[in-house]
């Protein structure tokens, strides 16, 4: 059971140190995170020590059913208007998540207020909460980590020369359906050959070539978490060329992660991976950052990128997956999921990373 309160009282303290009377809630991801509400229209109210909760009439068994810790408002308008309406007369400094608020959202929200109330544009107030895990959290993810992997080692007698790359990501998904996955936690990654170049390949109808590499990178959505894992397998020889690239790009995989310790920068964890890849004369084909959070969503911060300056703290998931792509011949991507501890790290994803000729 996620403790909900314990966020809200934590969340509700960073507003009063940023000097913030209120609060407004609206990302998704945001209000499962504190307070459990999986819909697609609602709205968290802090303000004056209160949080309430809108939404519509569409919600209201839903909301009942999953609003944790806050008084529950259906609503027949929009649920700003309502939400406005708590302000009153008094002077007041409302925050609200300007990195998800349009700009034509923003222009309505000076409407509906009195001069003494002002909006303040806040970024990554919420975000910074949720970099760090809890345990409940951890458990959740380390399940939906052994699930992901389970169902990519299922998938992966398919991958052979002649299959489309389609029929593999199919093949994954459906396994993942099968193992009770929410769904992907993005659309899968199944590049083929030249198309392994491309570190994005999303799965194609192309049919794997009789020989070069298969990179496949995918996850799956677990009680609203996500996992993430990338392999790269061989159709074919694998010639002496191809072996140094592979061993390479391992080689920086690992010196990522025995980088990953709490104080360290995420940069330092970068230019950690880098370095070997640039040992190699690689590093001109590694054309991405090393890693990246992982939680809620797919792509959280801290952004493990060149001269980020955020420091590693023990809660902290993240990937480490450096990888090199040459055009015209192939690429490869080797990716862990890797929970910051105490002292050092733990890799979560329990997948061989030893090349797999097929």
């Amino acid at each position: 059971m996620m403790d909900h309160r314990s966020r809200q009282n934590q969340f509700q303290q960073t507003l009063a140190d940023d000097e913030l009377d209120g609060f407004v809630v609206t990302h998704p991801a945001n209000l499962r995170y504190l307070c459990g509400y999986t819909g697609s229209n609602g709205l968290l109210l802090f303000f004056g020590g209160s949080r309430i909760f809108f939404t519509d009439g569409r919600y209201t068994q839903q909301a009942r059913e999953e609003v944790q810790d806050a008084r529950i408002v259906i609503t027949k308008g929009p649920l700003l208007n309502e939400a406005a309406k708590q302000f009153g007369r008094l002077r007041s400094a409302i925050g609200f998540e300007a990195d998800h608020t349009t700009v034509t959202v923003a222009a309505d929200m000076r409407k509906l207020v009195r001069k003494k109330t002002a909006w303040k544009p806040t970024s990554g107030l919420i975000m910074h909460q949720r970099m760090r895990k809890d345990a409940e959290e951890l458990r959740i993810i380390r399940d939906a980590v052994k699930m992901g992997a389970a169902v990519y080692e299922q998938a992966l007698p398919s991958i052979r020369a002649g299959v489309k790359e389609s029929e593999v990501a199919g093949r994954l998904e459906f396994a993942a359906r099968e193992a009770g996955a929410d769904g992907m936690s993005f659309d899968t990654i199944v590049a083929a050959g030249r198309r392994s170049a491309l570190p994005h390949g999303r799965a194609s109808s192309q049919a794997i070539p009789k020989r070069g590499f298969v990179v496949v990178d995918s996850g799956v959505a677990w009680r609203g978490y996500c996992s993430d894992m990338t392999r790269t397998v061989h159709v074919g020889p694998v010639s002496r060329e191809e072996r140094r690239w592979y061993e390479a790009v391992l080689a920086a995989q690992l010196a990522g992660i025995a980088a990953v310790r709490p104080g360290m920068t995420a940069g330092e964890v970068d230019q950690a991976a880098r370095h070997v890849l640039r040992k190699t004369k690689l590093d001109r084909f590694f054309t991405h950052s090393t890693g990246h959070g992982v939680g809620l969503e797919i792509h959280e911060p801290p952004r493990l990128g060149k001269q980020q300056e955020e420091r590693l703290e023990a809660g902290m998931v993240i990937t480490i997956e450096p990888g090199v792509y040459i055009p015209g011949k192939g690429g490869i991507r080797i990716e862990d999921m890797v929970v910051v501890t105490a002292k050092g790290c733990q890799v979560l994803t329990p997948v061989t990373k030893e090349l797999i000729e097929i």
